[in-house]
């Protein structure tokens, strides 16, 4: 497919580098192809100060705008905010970077016995649904499986893999800039014992969606919400952005009508009133654009190879195409309690999937 160009900004050949749409479907003002000749002027400011200070990384357009979005485009926040980014991004895990190349969460369909985090296909504006079960969420049991850190560390790997190569997949096929998810957070089952339990990860988990990974919320379903929630959150959202508040849909039991009029029947599993029930289940499918039907992986000389036919919409992500890590390194099991995970040495192929973002 064609890249659509993006008519609103000049794109910067030294770091605009893209192999898909730059247009957003979104006409709204800040968002590439909506921008103002002041949004436009505040890329071009906040890219040289950035430079000025030595910074390399991650400086396109498209992240630019992101942060200007987040910090509505007040320059000197925005650069304070990816600062910030940039400086976690070097210290957590031994670094981002490595660690979306190494890490390897085997103990993964353990954990989702008691707390799935899933990607299922695509809603109707062809974003990535990202689906949440809260109910199970027993973190003593999982703390017998894994660590917060690992689960942490996964979180964060899942959002490296969600900009690359998730997104930019979707958007190939659905012909215009997709830069959000779809959130489902399903609640059914959950009572405040298990809220008080989980406070403390979701907590550290927010806080990196929100500070480190802005504008990713496209929608967010909160489906099975117990009594008394729909309250609560009329008095938390007076104190959020009136931008993330039209995003969240606050339901009980009754969300099926709303939710199927923005997820397509057949991409949303038969739990939440879907059609859809993938073989093996949807929770590991990892079914949508981004999916390798038609590959196989082998090893050869060592190093784990994967062969067939390439799927439609996905090309390798920039961070596999750039690992020079050796292949002996690897963050498989670290920090894991004893006995949990799989066998050594196994190579396991995660479903992607991540916490859902705290914010627009």
């Amino acid at each position: 497919m064609a890249q659509k160009q993006n008519p609103a900004i000049e794109l910067d050949p030294k770091y605009d580098d893209y192999e898909f749409p730059t247009t957003s479907p979104e006409v709204k003002p800040g968002h590439p192809g909506h921008t103002t000749k002041e949004q436009d002027a505040a890329v071009h400011q906040l890219r040289m100060l950035l430079e000025q200070d030595g910074h390399k990384d991650s400086l396109d357009t498209l992240t630019m705008l992101r942060f200007l979005r987040a910090r509505k485009f007040d320059v000197q926040l925005s650069k304070k905010m990816y600062e910030e980014s940039e400086k976690w991004r070097k210290e957590f895990g031994g670094g981002v970077d490595h660690l979306v190349r190494t890490f390897e969460y085997k103990e993964k369909p353990q954990v989702f016995n008691y707390y799935p985090q899933y990607y299922h296909k695509t809603d109707k504006e062809g974003r990535p649904v990202y689906i949440e079960s809260l109910g199970k969420v027993d973190l003593e049991a999982m703390r017998k499986i894994t660590t917060d850190e690992r689960m942490l560390e996964n979180l964060v790997v899942e959002y490296e893999k969600l900009a690359d190569p998730r997104l930019p997949a979707c958007s190939r096929k659905a012909g215009a800039l997709l830069e959000t998810c779809c959130t489902i957070m399903d609640f059914k089952g959950v009572g405040i014992s298990r809220a008080n339990q989980v406070y403390g990860y979701v907590q550290r988990a927010s806080a990196i969606s929100q500070n480190y990974y802005p504008e990713r919320l496209g929608k967010l379903y909160l489906i099975n919400t117990p009594w008394g929630f729909s309250g609560v959150f009329a008095i938390v959202k007076r104190f959020l952005d009136p931008v993330t508040v039209s995003k969240i849909h606050v339901l009980g039991s009754g969300y099926k009508s709303e939710l199927l009029s923005q997820v397509p029947k057949e991409n949303l599993p038969k739990e939440f009133g879907g059609e859809c029930s993938c073989k093996g289940g949807c929770q590991m499918s990892d079914e949508g654009p981004c999916k390798c039907k038609h590959l196989r992986s082998v090893m050869a000389r060592g190093l784990q190879v994967r062969i067939g036919q390439d799927p439609q919409w996905k090309k390798p992500a920039k961070w596999e195409q750039n690992d020079n890590i050796p292949a002996t390194e690897s963050h498989t099991g670290e920090g894991m309690p004893a006995g949990a995970g799989g066998n050594a040495g196994q190579t396991y192929q995660q479903p992607i999937g991540h916490t859902a973002p705290a914010h627009e």
